[in-house]
């Protein structure tokens, strides 16, 4: 008998691992990608507690830990960037022994080349029509075809969730802060560590990974109803604006987006859906649970996301039946992850002078400590519990 043909929308980490485990699964997946091609590069993402069991159980634990990006210290600056506290980059990060911090386009290449699955790059799906037995799908370039499912893994901004359920602003929310993140030349000349620099609602900091011949920025900055353009120049000039007048290497950092070829800028957001699929059309990843960058988990919560997808699929005797399985799987555990968000990002932007200085005071004195990545734990501990907070079915395949 023919697999049943699913189509995925992005190829990301959610799409790239659910094509992997659908093809396991006994499906056939296309997967559409609007990007001509695979995205290499890209900001540092963490793969933790359960996320750790799926690509595991997929052969790719090995290659993820010799990929990491080895960063093993953290330093907070001053305006003159004099380092007044130092920490171990992995408790900074939130991080515990076994967990792993990698580029997210060196994992997305692992997926890419692990997953067995018919890869449309330079495309996008233009409309949808469920019918009784598939979804009709007409793509941009042309031409509709049926499949037996539709699953948006395209991010924050997921045309297929526009598509399916209504319009991004019934489901995105935004969190109050703005993101932005590119390369940049490393004239501070940083190996294997980052720098952070805090100023009033406004932070920046600046990181190296092993065999990287760049650094790579990182702002995050309060920003209420922030706007945010299509065009780059106007991206661009929304972060040099937030940033105007900022100290230590800041404004260095902000001439060097000029020419960027990987320039990032967005509201800090969440998604929150009631449900995640209608009819056969489901959402995976950020597209129906983002948690922000600042929960850590967006990655993890990806790579669990698409396993317990295409198993439940796999495993149910009527498509809807494998659907409630999923959501009911996943949801209690996506929640969890999404508190972590706006919980962390007020401790990396802090609004006033007086809790700046209250806090980086404490570091530069406790930093020189003996055990004083202890500091950490409340955080390592609060990620770790959500990044092991669900208990992985086996799906046999």
């Amino acid at each position: 008998m023919s697999r049943p043909r699913v189509l995925v929308s992005g190829a990301g980490i959610a799409g790239t691992a659910l094509a992997y485990w659908l093809h396991q699964g006994g499906f056939a997946p296309v997967v559409v990608e609007r990007a001509a091609e695979l995205r290499p590069g890209g900001y540092k993402i963490d793969v933790r507690g359960a996320a750790l069991q799926v690509v595991e159980r997929m052969g790719l634990l090995d290659a993820v830990r010799e990929a990491r990006t080895d960063i093993r210290d953290a330093y907070i600056v001053n305006a003159k960037g004099r380092r007044f506290a130092a920490l171990d980059a992995d408790a900074f990060g939130g991080r515990v022994h076994g967990d792993a911090e990698l580029h997210r386009g060196a994992l997305a290449a692992l997926l890419y080349e692990r997953s067995e699955a018919k890869y449309r790059f330079g495309d996008s799906i233009a409309a949808l029509d469920e019918t009784g037995e598939g979804v009709e799908v007409r793509f941009e370039s042309g031409g509709t075809e049926r499949f037996e499912f539709v699953i948006g893994a395209d991010g924050l901004h997921s045309r297929t969730r526009a598509l399916a359920f209504g319009p991004e602003a019934e489901f995105v929310r935004d969190l109050g802060y703005g993101v932005a993140s590119y390369s940049v030349p490393n004239e501070l000349g940083l190996d294997r560590c980052e720098m952070t620099y805090v100023g009033p609602g406004r932070t920046a900091l600046v990181y190296h990974t092993a065999g990287s011949e760049h650094a790579t920025a990182l702002f995050l900055w309060a920003a209420a109803e922030l706007e945010v353009p299509r065009e780059r120049d106007a991206r661009l000039a929304v972060l040099r604006e937030a940033y105007a007048g900022e100290a230590w290497e800041v404004p260095r950092l902000l001439a060097a987006a000029e020419e960027s070829p990987d320039f990032y800028l967005d509201t800090l957001s969440q998604v929150r859906m009631p449900r995640w699929s209608k009819g056969r059309v489901a959402l995976v990843g950020d597209a129906a649970h983002c948690a922000s960058a600042t929960s850590g988990q967006g990655t993890s919560l990806a790579l669990v996301g698409a396993y317990v997808l295409a198993g439940e699929l796999a495993r149910a005797a009527e498509p809807q039946e494998g659907l409630a399985a999923y959501e009911r799987i996943m949801r209690p555990f996506a929640e969890t992850n999404q508190a972590l968000g706006p919980r962390n990002v007020k401790s990396m932007v802090m609004r006033g002078r007086a809790q700046i200085a209250f806090a980086t005071g404490f570091l530069a004195v406790a930093s020189r400590l003996p055990g004083k990545d202890r500091l950490m734990a409340p955080v390592v501990n609060a990620v770790h519990a959500a990044a092991t907070a669900i208990d992985l079915p086996d799906y046999g395949f």
